[in-house]
């Protein structure tokens, strides 16, 4: 397993953790303290599970499993997958913390910066599969499936 697949997967353990730390915090206050749950913290908790954790959990897998790139693959560059993993990292965590923030104050730029950072999350994740689109093929199985096997 190479460094950017573990930062991948490091980086989805991470943001899992703080999911579940909100999500017991929601608990907590919800049913010890009998105080509301804020919506933009469900907002925030659910995000940071569903594309904090397992979307960079899946990126960071895909990367590890699929086939090599070919050597003619125009769009494969390990430099660009590590500028997505931190495109990723960085506007998952921010659009995190200023939903989170805007639970408790609220201000027209926590709005706005969340805006931005969605915008980023969205970006990184189409380059990110734009440039693994060629390792997605067969390797030996179209050869296995030629032969009549059943998978």
């Amino acid at each position: 397993m190479f460094s950017t697949v573990r930062y991948f997967i490091k980086t989805s353990i991470i943001f899992l953790i703080s999911g579940i730390l909100t999500g017991l915090y929601m608990s907590l206050n919800k049913h010890l303290f009998n105080a509301g749950v804020m919506p933009e913290i469900i907002s925030a908790h659910t995000h940071i599970i569903l594309v904090g954790s397992v979307m960079m959990m899946i990126m960071g897998v895909a990367l590890w499993f699929f086939p090599r790139a070919e050597k003619n693959d125009k769009r494969y560059n390990p430099t660009l997958i590590l500028v997505t993993y931190w495109i990723m990292t960085i506007s998952t965590a921010l659009r995190f913390i200023f939903q989170i923030a805007i639970a408790f104050t609220y201000l027209k730029i926590f709005e706005i910066s969340i805006s931005i950072f969605s915008v980023f999350q969205v970006f990184a994740i189409i380059i990110f599969f734009y440039a693994i689109w060629g390792r997605i093929r067969a390797v030996g199985s179209q050869i296995r499936e030629a032969r009549g096997e059943k998978f």
